[in-house]
């Protein structure tokens, strides 16, 4: 699932150290020094993070900091780059310090939600994003956020409800972000088994954006759910080309294929499931697709001894 933070910021500056000396004797005219302010290193950091220089825009944050201490802009901004770094303590720490100077910065809650949500404590993370909607009832990734949060929880509805908020206010051009949505309420309303709408969602969200596997697949388990075997088979096989080493959607294609009573194309695909398995460190699972392929290889085997 993705997170909706972008940066438009571009900027740069220019340092000088210029020294001038006259030959006249006894006489020369003042060093001139361009003075480094506090938004020099903002930006700096802000141009750093354009280039995933992360270390270095931290050490840019911190020295506007250091020349400003209440620099609300500078916390919410290295807070951003420690997302990016999974340290999610000082994240939320950066955000707190934002916050306590701009109380209503929207996009310090959203990130300290973000933080939150990644250390897998939703409450809090609904917190930020009900704050977040309070202070600005418009902004979509408010509401996608606190659906993703709510659905971890188990609050589908509410999540799908959230969803539809942020359907409502997302910008027209947004269409790789409004396929994520699409396919996450989709996944709340398969989890409620509202198998035809869910279906819906994914099909609109593969329109948006014909290459993301993940829509496929979510159908595909939609499908096979809904007991038609064929629909699951198309669109797994379209996942799997789009990512040739997802294991669960070879699992699920051999599945569907035994389910159908194509037993030499299932058993090929749980060894490619098995092979994936075992490169991916799945032991569980590794281990269930093993014993359910050697079940249909000796029902196989036993067919062909009948014949």
């Amino acid at each position: 699932m993705s997170r909706f933070y972008r940066f438009m910021l571009n900027f740069g500056i220019a340092l000088a150290l210029m020294c001038i000396f006259i030959a006249s004797p006894g006489y020369s005219l003042p060093i001139s020094i361009t003075e480094i302010t506090a938004g020099d290193f903002f930006n700096l950091g802000i141009e750093k993070m354009q280039h995933d220089s992360y270390v270095e825009a931290i050490e840019n944050f911190t020295e506007a900091i250091k020349l400003k201490n209440d620099f609300a802009s500078a916390y919410n901004h290295r807070c951003l780059v420690y997302l990016r770094l999974k340290d999610y303590q000082n994240a939320i720490a950066d955000c707190n310090q934002a916050l306590n100077f701009t109380p209503n910065n929207v996009e310090a809650h959203l990130n300290r939600g973000l933080a939150y949500y990644r250390q897998r404590n939703y409450q809090a993370a609904i917190a930020d994003y009900n704050q977040a909607i309070a202070l600005k009832p418009n902004d979509f990734r408010a509401y996608y956020n606190r659906g993703v949060a709510g659905a971890m929880l188990g609050h589908r509805l509410q999540a799908i409800s959230d969803y539809e908020q942020a359907l409502s206010n997302i910008p027209e051009t947004s269409s790789t972000l409004k396929a994520d949505i699409y396919n996450d309420r989709g996944i709340a309303r398969f989890e409620l088994l509202d198998l035809k709408a869910a279906m819906l969602d994914f099909s609109k969200a593969i329109a948006l954006s014909p290459n993301d596997y993940r829509a496929y697949y979510n159908r595909a388990c939609a499908c096979a759910r809904s007991g038609d075997r064929s629909c699951a088979v198309r669109d797994f096989t379209d996942s799997l080309k789009l990512n040739p080493s997802n294991a669960q959607a070879y699992l699920n294609r051999g599945m569907a294929y035994h389910q159908l009573g194509r037993e030499p194309a299932a058993i090929a695909d749980l060894r490619k499931a098995l092979e994936y398995f075992a490169q991916q460190g799945e032991t569980t699972t590794y281990e269930l697709t093993l014993i359910l392929l050697k079940s249909l290889q000796q029902q196989l085997s036993s067919l062909s001894e009948i014949a």
